[in-house]
């Protein structure tokens, strides 16, 4: 009997020993097959994207602080990387080689403080390693250097106000009328034949290439947020309050962003579009933009036709009134009224042309007086007077809004 068991204990103990080999290489290739399978993924997931032009990356961006940021991001992502290929690894052939069902009993143990040491430095050093690169990124962000120039923006529902402060220049910025026409329900356009749809404008911001910003945003009603990607930041515009900013552009082309506050239903309507151009080119666009003022101002002292006022009238309100009246002018009730059969719209002028130069508290009414021209106010009101059914047959010059503006 003993004879037995000691031949049986000597067939355990190489069978033992054979399983010993054969397991040894079989962790090698299972870890090794595993860490290639999270590899592979890995790549799919964050490189291949780029390769096939359908990059999921953050934008790298035209400043100095946006080509920063990506720097960053891709250090701390690569980090997460390989991170998470050792944690997997190590996770998945634990899983498979030492689960239950092949023989295999936890360890049982309370703790280990080398292991505990390892795991509180090692962390510790990647978060100094990281944290050293972020907070150069955010001093380089906050900390504006000597500027060249200075541009105000505004936001309002929905759109925003550039004041280019050195150059005495000021205009509205509101989403391209071909937009604002295909986003109506109803308006049967296509949203895919508009070019840049809901990421254009009808008046972009210019500046020049190769020069110190510093861009000054507010708000006139509620919180928006100016975004650029292609700037490497972004800043709130709160109203009563003004956050500063600054920026570098190094290559001319065209950059565009959006609102980034949920603001207002048209919140996704608020697009931003910036165009960097030469210097040469900047002094120009400066002096055409003089020029317009120019024009405008003579066109505010002549008298304009009914038919004039109509024509110019269409267009404004496509640009800046059709957004929350709608293109018919049957509104929205009951934030934003219909302007066909109006009391306002067809009652006493002199009423009309205080809502619109002074708006209406607690509303959504906004006073245009110091954001359109004499010309554009007066041209807006003529149309809502008579169009919509409305056929007031009345009309309003540019010179009587001026008239009224300056008391």
């Amino acid at each position: 009997m003993q004879g037995c068991r000691a031949i049986q204990c000597l067939a355990d103990k190489q069978d033992r020993e054979r399983g010993y080999r054969v397991k040894k290489p079989n962790i090698v290739i299972v870890a090794l097959a595993v860490t290639a399978a999270v590899t592979a993924a890995f790549w799919l997931l964050l490189i291949a994207p780029a390769l096939t032009g359908n990059e999921i990356n953050m934008t790298r961006g035209v400043t100095e602080q946006s080509i920063m940021n990506y720097d960053l991001h891709m250090v701390v992502l690569w980090i997460c990387v390989v991170i998470g290929i050792l944690v997997f690894s190590a996770m998945f052939v634990s899983i498979v080689l030492h689960r239950k069902s092949k023989g295999h009993k936890a360890a049982k143990f309370t703790h280990s403080t080398g292991a505990e040491i390892v795991w509180t430095i090692i962390p510790v050093i990647i978060l100094v390693a990281m944290a050293v690169p972020a907070t150069t990124a955010l001093i380089h962000m906050e900390v504006a250097p000597e500027t060249e120039m200075s541009i105000k923006i505004t936001g309002f529902q929905w759109r925003w106000k550039y004041e280019y402060i050195e150059d005495d220049i000021s205009f509205i910025s509101s989403l391209k009328p071909e937009s604002n026409a295909a986003r109506m329900l109803g308006s049967g356009i296509e949203p895919e034949t508009i070019d840049n749809y809901l990421l254009d404008v009808d008046n972009r911001v210019v500046i020049p290439v190769d020069t110190k910003i510093k861009l000054l945003i507010t708000a006139d009603d509620v919180i928006h947020a100016w975004w650029v990607p292609d700037l490497g930041w972004k800043r709130d515009a709160v109203p009563g309050f003004i956050n500063e900013a600054w920026t570098e552009v190094k290559e001319p082309g065209i950059y565009r962003g959006q609102c980034a506050e949920l603001c207002g239903k048209d919140h996704g309507f608020m697009p931003v579009v910036v165009e960097a151009v030469s210097k040469a080119d900047y002094a120009a666009w400066v002096s055409q933009q003089r020029n317009e003022v120019a024009v405008n101002q003579e066109e505010a002292r002549r008298l304009w036709t009914l038919n004039e006022l109509m024509d110019h009238g269409e267009e404004v309100y496509a640009t800046q009134c059709a957004s929350c009246h709608q293109s018919n002018g049957e509104g929205l009730s009951p934030a934003f009224p219909a302007l066909a059969g109006s009391n306002i719209a067809t009652g006493p002028i002199e009423e009309h042309i205080d809502v619109v130069l002074n708006g209406v508290n607690g509303t959504a009414m906004q006073a245009w007086g110091s954001m359109l021209t004499e010309t554009d106010i007066a041209a807006a009101l003529t149309y809502t007077r008579n169009a919509f059914g409305n056929d007031k047959g009345d009309l309003v010059q540019p010179r009587t809004i001026a008239r009224i503006k300056n008391g």
